[in-house]
């Protein structure tokens, strides 16, 4: 379905160098309301057992703890030694598991199932077994060796019996944060991460039957040059991980407190970040990734690589993801669910999150429910942003319309990009060119129905490079 060609055109990228969403999903976040409440939830959490074919279901609990802050970090988290906070935050974790898995029929089979933080290794071997347990007697979870159960790692804190009982609970999946191994790099965003212990990390993860090693690098952040970079991308493709995600740093302090303690000065020039991109492009594809899009790459025989193949990738708030079929459901502090046709996100803070669980109710904050055209433009949007193909008769069929006069305005808001060589209209409908495919984005944009101003946009959300 996807080429996987990509061309690395800086005059271009320049050119297009502006704010817009990564749409882990349409609507973005920006629209979620308080209107979508608690009822809402349950309605359609009860509504989709309902299905004649039951959806398989993937869960994404958060852990938000970390013992020291990272400055780049846009995550929700909480900076703590104090590990009794985790105790009380496992104790109502413990409880909306057992309200969520009330509103799920137990024939529906977890496929998914991702940690995420923070640092979920902030907790105990014993406290994960325990959760993981927890989730069992309230969800169906897959004893299938081809479910995806995937928790983050940080190579500074795990040890090889930590790694032997994340294999022996379940866990078949691993990322880790690296983001740049200079020393002048880690200092600055004060994180410091020894090589060796990562790679072993690795290593010993593939060792203990995690199928699948994902590792995490940033560009942009301050004091980084090509040379250094340069020097990371090859000690991490020394051990050859599945997965790469290498994203752009985006500086938005306005909105992220942690990275008011990065000193702007330091940080790379668009020049810099550029030549950086260009680097990152150029190794990777070299040692054989294939470009997935939107900052991830990947080994040709994983899991990615064949969903984009056979029609399965998705975009959410985790990225790129396999399994786009299950309803997804968040569990933890401002975790983000998705339920049909519904969005829905939990409270945001640990007073407000431990007040709805000690009331006995689920803490949901907000939510979303698409509207008919908001699930024509997210199919468009997916399309875009997962295959680099748009099929106009195919779409039209899905959705009972005349795909060329629905989208009249749309099409000729895309002129413009075609004319740059983003992309070019041809059957089926519009096709990505290897030099549109690190911007992805913007030609999504053009579909999008809430783009917000181009002002409010800069605060918003990230830059392309």
């Amino acid at each position: 379905m996807n080429s996987h060609q990509i061309r690395f055109d800086a005059d271009l990228i320049r050119r297009y160098d502006r704010s817009g969403p990564r749409y882990t999903s349409y609507p973005t976040a920006v629209q979620f309301t308080d209107r979508f409440g608690l009822q809402e939830y349950k309605a359609a959490a009860l509504a989709s057992n309902q299905d004649p074919i039951p959806r398989p279901l993937s869960l994404y609990v958060h852990i938000p703890f970390c013992s020291s802050p990272c400055f780049y970090c846009g995550c929700t988290k909480v900076i703590t030694r104090n590990h009794e906070k985790a105790e009380a935050y496992l104790y109502r974790l413990h409880r909306e598991i057992e309200l969520q898995g009330q509103l799920y029929d137990r024939d529906r089979e977890v496929e998914q199932l991702h940690f995420g933080g923070g640092t979920p290794t902030f907790l105990t071997s014993l406290e994960i077994d325990r959760l993981v347990e927890k989730l069992g007697s309230h969800f169906r979870l897959s004893g299938n060796p081809g479910r995806e159960y995937s928790i983050e790692l940080d190579p500074r804190t795990i040890t090889r019996d930590t790694l032997r009982d994340l294999a022996r609970v379940g866990f078949n999946r691993c990322s880790l944060g690296i983001q740049d191994f200079d020393p002048l790099v880690q200092e600055a965003v004060n994180r410091i991460q020894s090589v060796p212990d990562t790679l072993r990390l690795i290593r010993e993860a593939r060792e203990f039957g995690f199928g699948s090693v994902s590792v995490d690098l940033i560009y942009g952040l301050p004091k980084q040059t090509v040379e250094g970079f340069s020097k990371t991308l090859d000690t991490v493709l020394s051990a050859k991980p599945d997965r790469f995600a290498v994203y752009a740093y985006a500086h938005l302090p306005q909105m992220f407190k942690a990275q008011r303690q990065l000193n702007a000065e330091f940080l790379p020039t668009p020049d810099v970040r550029l030549q950086l991109l260009g680097l990152t492009i150029e190794k990777l594809s070299g040692a054989g990734y294939v470009y997935i899009g939107m900052d991830h790459f990947a080994l040709p025989q994983d899991e990615l690589v064949i969903a984009q193949e056979n029609g399965t990738l998705h975009r959410n708030f985790q990225g790129y993801s396999t399994r786009g079929y299950c309803d997804l459901i968040g569990l933890g502090v401002s975790s983000i669910g998705k339920v049909g046709d519904n969005f829905v996100q939990n409270l945001k803070t640990l007073p407000e999150y431990y007040g709805a669980l000690d009331r006995g109710e689920l803490p949901v904050h907000r939510g979303y429910t698409m509207t008919r055209d908001d699930v024509i433009r997210r199919d468009v949007i997916q399309q875009i942003m997962c295959y680099g193909v748009l099929d106009f008769e195919a779409t039209a069929r899905r959705h009972g319309i005349d795909f060329r006069s629905y989208f009249a305005s749309e099409l000729v808001a895309l002129e413009p990009l075609v004319a740059d060589g983003l992309a070019e209209f041809v059957a089926p409908g519009l096709r990505v060119l290897p030099a549109g495919r690190l911007l992805l984005r913007h030609l999504a944009m053009a579909f999008d129905a809430y783009l917000p101003s181009v002002q409010a946009s800069q605060q918003r959300f990230s830059k392309a490079i």
